[in-house]
């Protein structure tokens, strides 16, 4: 049975946890291009150590190379 509309989650659920979320990930993916520009993408930015790509493909946002 089909849940009653008015009562859906979604309907009546904060959207700003998702919003927060969601600004963050682009916040994230803004940063990423801009090192990208930068030709820094690859360097993690604390110990200027390379970012693997395997690490890189998996978080593309990540700012620190794996420890």
């Amino acid at each position: 049975p089909m849940s009653d509309p008015a009562t859906h989650p979604a309907d009546t659920a904060s959207p700003a946890p998702d919003l927060d979320r969601i600004e963050r990930d682009l916040a994230g993916v803004e940063a990423a291009l801009a090192r990208l520009d930068a030709g820094t993408y690859w360097t993690d930015e604390v110990t200027g150590a390379p970012i693997p790509d395997s690490h890189l493909a998996a978080h593309p946002t990540a700012r620190r190379a794996p420890e």
